[in-house]
């Protein structure tokens, strides 16, 4: 993309050039998609020659698992496996932790867009699905974002009653992380499934309205260290808000905040809403620099 000389909206860029960068200079480099994208298949590899090839590297899948002897366990799993059993196992309550404090510092939902193997194929089916929209072969459909919401206390709710995990028998995530790992089972019809509801009906699904997953590293994500922080370098051309994958977290690049940041001589401020993956793409197509990552906690270090 050639973010200083084109508006690069999703309509106006192919799926391909998104994975590239100009600089000011004219130098092509790496995007942040591009980078997230080999950080996932990087991570998914590990699981899968730990498992077949037995360099005990990353053993396991995305719910639980061992990186070079740590324990990391994921935090919903967690909170579902303590309502449907009442107890909670030491290593998982070390793994656990150690999740925590990890998503505290990157930020919660760094986990969908560098960590989750199902945030890959949502992609391509925005693509897709942005196509077809554009060509008027089906229509746009949004819900509020917030009964992602409901559906994480439901899963919690159905685990207490059914001392069951029910949430993981439709796991998009863990059908997809055990399928690499392990070898793919009928399971991956239900993914097929889900690719092809966010393909011809809504935009990323799954993981804007249903994944309770997200939810949660959202709410750990609130307090975390590493943000996007917007800057008045900014001329509201909201280019960042057509390729945002929550774009609601974008409100404070729009004009009307302007006369407020003025009174108060606010010249920065972070991007803290809960729902932000910090996927990077804002930062790739914004042509006035006005979107950086930056780290809360560097006046410390």
């Amino acid at each position: 993309m050639d973010k200083y000389n084109n508006r690069e909206t999703i309509k106006h860029s192919t799926f391909w050039s998104t994975f590239f960068n100009k600089t000011k200079e004219g130098k092509t480099v790496l995007s942040y998609r591009a980078k997230r994208w080999a950080l996932v298949i990087a991570v998914h590899l590990l699981f899968f020659l730990s498992f077949h090839v037995d360099i005990q590297a990353l053993e396991g899948t995305l719910n639980g698992s061992r990186f070079l002897g740590f324990h990391l366990i994921d935090v919903f799993t967690t909170m579902q496996l303590f309502l449907a059993t009442h107890e909670i196992p030491v290593n998982m309550i070390i793994g656990t932790a150690t999740i925590v404090i990890v998503y505290m510092l990157i930020g919660g939902r760094t986990y969908c867009a560098w960590v989750c193997p199902y945030g890959l194929l949502s992609e391509i089916g925005e693509k897709w699905h942005n196509t077809l929209v554009s060509k008027k072969i089906i229509k746009e459909r949004k819900f509020d974002h917030r009964v992602r919401h409901v559906f994480w206390a439901i899963f919690l709710v159905l685990a207490f009653f059914s001392g069951f995990l029910v949430f993981e028998t439709f796991n998009v995530v863990g059908i997809l992380s055990r399928m690499v790992a392990y070898g793919w089972s009928l399971a991956l019809l239900w993914v097929v499934a889900v690719f092809a509801i966010e393909v011809f009906y809504s935009r990323r699904a799954w993981c804007t309205y249903i994944c309770p997953i997200g939810t949660t590293y959202g709410y750990i994500g609130k307090v975390s260290a590493l943000r996007i922080e917007w800057n008045d370098n900014c001329d509201h051309c909201m280019v960042c808000h057509d390729v945002c994958f929550e774009n609601q977290v974008l409100e404070i690049t729009k004009a009307k905040y302007d006369k407020q940041r003025e009174e108060k001589g606010i010249t920065r401020e972070y991007i803290t809403g809960a729902d932000c993956t910090l996927c990077g793409r804002c930062v790739d197509v914004c042509h006035a620099d006005a979107l950086n990552f930056d780290f809360r906690l560097k006046s410390l270090v």
